[in-house]
């Protein structure tokens, strides 16, 4: 338009502002952004003086829109007040109506496999695949091989970073003394001396587990330590009373994280802590108790955390257990824990790459990594399944469509469970690619439906174009699968970018991009998927007896199918 500002004379940062003002991708070189611009059919313009020209210009590009897609336009136009006409991308939307998706295929029986050879690559003895250990850098090796297998190029990339190593198996008992008891020069009570003491044995993984970050520590009966029950240890408990002992804290409805109680424990020179499980999983694994699980901490919130702080947790039975016969009674505890949380280790990121005509990317991620104490099966093995069996079809449709419009990188996360490690480090290494190009990160976390406590999906984005796009396609899921459809409920919900919660690997993509300090943070698009949970979730039991391969080929149909509606369009 004459005396109009040619877009190349604007900064990449107005141009971005420009395409946001119209749902447009802001993903891109400055050509890109430019082009994008200019190309639109809708591009938010005041046509304020001699609309002739742009009227010929305008029908031109809309010549093959249906009549009553003209008549909408007609309207509009009409509608435009004092001679001023505003179009946008939003009005194309709305008069083309709603596209015809084309679903992804998906095998959900290829999923089973997937996962079955990852859980058998875990730990001899406590079945993880725990970052830094040898399990996971063959978990890794093992994806980066099947997408090798699938003609998909693929890149290894490694992180050394802070994560913990466990050493020796832990010890957990009680010992309950003898009669003989020491008068008159007896034995030391729970000395090897003690031949009539009782010794209570607790099983490691089942009874208790290691906590993130806990140091090592060798607590004997001998010694007979300490315990104060500081109850559900908030801040108004009496911390100060445990400096030097073993601080007991049951976990119930509001009980803060392991994070704010490690903080409390340390600034009150705590010696040890024990958390006991009262309120996850009750009932539900075991009859009458709650079963221990795995949980971390945010490490980025400590200047040092001291390397003989011992950190378990247990489960309601034993806690129980200890509270009787150990603080109430004449009992005595040995904790014994083997870990070095100064130790660095490396982390493994393999990802498979299909190659598209622009340099804007789409990443679909999902974590490799477990507790150390289980399996994975659900969290996240299933999730990692789905990403392997979606690269494939996506190998298969770049051999019949042709390169993609997005290169799509498939790429397992380790270090997750320990602190988001692989995906922040990732995101740090490309996020040069990634603040010019990305236009969408897919982050699949326990995607995975078990039947017997079948709730559906949860499907959550950022973006209110992705968010339609997405309910589009699970409207069209819903006619091609029936059945799938009526067994597993999808939830999609757009929930603001601020809000997006800082929980797992999406996070880094949508908070740690591009955040400027002078301008604010510009968000990153994600779309995070969560099936209905696991109660065997972070313990010995999330094993492949529970495992729903079905369940998959809702995410992996879904998500995958809008990656292909971005990348091929309507194209079949």
């Amino acid at each position: 338009m004459e005396g109009a500002k040619p877009w190349s004379d604007y900064s990449v940062s107005e141009l971005k502002e420009a395409l946001r003002a119209r749902g447009m991708p802001v993903s891109g070189r400055k050509d890109v952004l430019i082009g994008r611009l200019e190309n639109s059919v809708f591009d938010a313009v005041i046509a304020e003086e001699s609309p002739e020209n742009w009227r010929i210009d305008f029908f031109g590009r809309v010549r093959s829109v249906p009549l009553p897609t003209l008549i909408v336009i007609s309207v509009l136009l009409v509608g435009g007040s004092g001679g001023a006409i505003i179009y946008s991308d939003e009005i194309l939307d709305l008069v083309k109506g709603e596209p015809d998706y084309v679903l992804l295929e998906f095998d959900y029986t290829m999923t089973r496999d997937y996962a079955q050879t990852l859980v058998d690559l875990g730990h001899p003895e406590w079945e993880g695949r725990m970052s830094g250990t040898v399990e996971e850098e063959n978990t890794a090796n093992s994806i980066k091989t099947n997408f090798t297998s699938m003609g998909i190029p693929s890149t290894m990339d490694e992180f050394d970073v802070n994560i913990f190593q466990i050493g020796n198996e832990p010890d957990l008992s009680i010992c309950i003394p003898g009669d003989i008891g020491s008068i008159f020069g007896g034995p030391t009570p729970c000395s090897a001396a003690d031949l009539n003491r009782e010794i209570i044995q607790y099983t490691h993984r089942e009874d208790y587990v290691i906590q993130g970050y806990s140091g090592s520590v060798d607590i004997f009966h001998s010694e007979n330590a300490e315990i104060i029950d500081l109850g559900n240890g908030s801040e108004d408990s009496d911390w100060a009373s445990a400096a030097s002992k073993i601080a007991m804290i049951w976990i119930e409805d509001g009980t803060d994280g392991n994070t704010d109680l490690l903080e409390r424990a340390l600034a009150n020179d705590v010696n040890s802590m024990i958390t006991v499980n009262t309120m996850v999983n009750c009932d539900e694994l075991i009859m009458n108790d709650c079963v221990p699980y795995f949980k971390g901490i945010d490490i980025s919130r400590f200047d040092f955390i001291p390397d003989s702080f011992g950190f378990i947790m247990v489960s309601k039975s034993v806690g129980n257990a200890i509270s009787e016969n150990v603080i109430g009674g004449d009992g005595r505890l040995q904790m014994r824990v083997d870990v070095d949380n100064q130790a660095i280790s490396t982390i493994h990121v393999p990802c498979g790459i299909i190659e598209g005509k622009s340099e804007s990317v789409i990443v679909i991620g999902a974590h490799h990594d477990t507790v150390y104490n289980g399996a994975g099966a659900v969290d996240d093995t299933s999730g990692v399944a789905t990403l392997q069996e979606m690269a494939r079809q996506f190998s298969i449709l770049q051999s019949e469509l042709g390169d993609p419009e997005f290169t799509i990188y498939f790429c397992t996360w380790g270090g997750e469970e320990e602190g988001l490690w692989g995906s922040k480090e990732w995101v740090d290494k490309y996020r040069g690619m990634l603040s010019d190009g990305l236009r969408l990160h897919i982050n699949m976390d326990m995607s995975h439906v078990d039947l017997e406590r079948n709730s559906g999906l949860t499907i959550y984005g950022n973006s209110a174009k992705d968010v339609d796009i997405l309910r589009g396609i699970n409207s069209e899921f819903s006619k091609v699968y029936p059945e799938l459809a009526s067994k597993y409920n999808v939830n999609v919900n757009r929930i603001p970018s601020s809000s997006m919660p800082y929980n797992s690997d999406h996070a880094p993509f949508v908070y740690e991009i591009d955040n400027r300090p002078d301008d604010g943070i510009d968000y990153g698009r994600a779309v995070v998927c969560y099936g209905s949970g696991s109660s065997e979730y972070h313990t010995y039991l999330d094993r492949m007896d529970r495992f729903n391969e079905e369940s998959l080929a809702v995410s992996g149909i879904i998500l995958g199918s809008l990656v292909r509606y971005l990348s091929y369009g309507e194209r079949t």
